[in-house]
């Protein structure tokens, strides 16, 4: 692993040794001649000795090296991070081969882990079956979003060069459509790969490359069958991740997000609201003078009507249904009203819209006319 402090005393030397697979860090009992010059804040040892169960508060072990070698040394004062030392997320991206040493980087790619592991394993559970859909396609899914053109680099910059697929192709943006064919023969599927969005923002909100989950389900005819499906998507690997990641959510709970574990437990304990995209606006015209945006029928869900709309349901996530059928793509099914689509997007504390989804229109001559529109 690799070496978090080192205390040297005059008959012991101390070390605390983290490998990465946790928060915690294992204290090293060894002997003052291991203190090599090359042990060091941020060296890489290897260490060879017994586990016993430690008398010290806050560890049940500690190890008590019989051996120890510096297989990777460390200059400390050039090391950009210091011990007992709290960098801020800037800083730590100035040092993307070292930042995964940090505390908050390494709770991260952990929880990452197992929020993946978890996912993979509700759909898995739920009779749903993997699908690897391209990452380089022909198609823009609707447009959306901006796309990432794939193109050829010739080793001959005078020779005529055409498209290596005849055709222009694009980093995805969706594998929706790949998904629709393999549902029409598989039941339930599902993927969960990169994506790729050509927009150009410094927020969270639209990111360039990011992993999406997508899901298709065959012979359902209400919305409120894939509304369950999310529901328990959000709900079941979020309880998995709080069962096995405590430590490394902690830290984000206390340094990173204060207050975010009481929103993480109402999520989990509430059902989420239903409201028709009519009602949503009703709510919001009573104050549509807080608004940037003025709220109107037609018109979609800004940013900041989506979070007045989750806190005026008490910070519960909300399907909001029944969008009208130009907010929505073709494919959407007709309601009865001709005026909205069986479409929802949920809206969660915090973030806003998380998931989107819709019954697919089946019935081909409405199909057939929107196309030839």
């Amino acid at each position: 692993g690799w070496v978090r402090s080192i205390r040297a005393q005059k008959e012991v030397l101390f070390l605390h040794l983290n490998d990465g697979s946790c928060l915690a860090h294992l204290q090293v009992v060894g002997t003052p001649d291991m203190g090599s010059s090359d042990l060091s804040y941020g060296s890489a040892v290897a260490v060879e000795g017994r586990l016993f169960p430690s008398a010290h508060p806050g560890q049940d072990v500690e190890f008590h090296a019989d051996r120890l070698e510096v297989i990777g040394s460390c200059n400390a004062k050039e090391f950009p991070f210091k011990a007992k030392k709290r960098h801020t997320m800037e800083y730590s991206r100035q040092f993307p081969h070292l930042r995964a040493r940090t505390n908050s980087f390494a709770a991260l790619l952990r929880i990452r882990s197992q929020a993946a592991s978890a996912i993979h394993k509700f759909f898995q559970d739920e009779g749903y079956i993997e699908v690897h859909t391209p990452v380089i396609s022909s198609n823009d899914c609707e447009g959306a979003g901006e796309l990432f053109q794939v193109e050829q680099i010739s080793q001959d910059s005078g020779k005529d060069t055409k498209h290596f697929f005849d055709v222009p192709a694009f980093l995805t943006v969706s594998g929706q459509l790949q998904l629709e064919v393999m549902a029409s023969a598989l039941s339930r599927v599902y993927v969960f790969g990169p994506t790729f969005r050509a927009e150009r923002s410094l927020g969270r909100r639209h990111l360039s490359e990011f992993y999406m989950v997508e899901a298709e389900l065959a012979f359902t005819q209400q919305q409120e069958d894939v509304m369950e499906v999310i529901e328990m998507m959000v709900k079941q690997p979020t309880e998995q991740i709080l069962a096995l990641c405590p430590e490394d959510l902690h830290l984000f709970y206390k340094f990173v997000s204060p207050g975010h574990r009481e929103v993480v437990e109402k999520i989990l304990t509430s059902r989420f609201i239903r409201m028709t995209y009519t009602e949503a606006i009703q709510i919001l015209t009573k104050n549509s003078e807080n608004f940037q945006f003025k709220p109107e029928w037609g018109h979609d869900l800004q940013k900041e009507h989506e979070r007045h709309l989750v806190r005026h349901c008490g910070s519960v996530p909300v399907f909001v249904t029944d969008f009208p059928k130009e907010l929505k793509p073709f494919y959407a099914r007709d309601n009865d009203d001709d005026k909205t689509v069986a479409a929802f997007d949920l809206l969660v504390p915090e973030v806003g819209e998380l998931f989107g989804g819709s019954l697919r229109e089946e019935r081909l001559e409405i199909l057939q006319d929107r196309l030839d529109r």
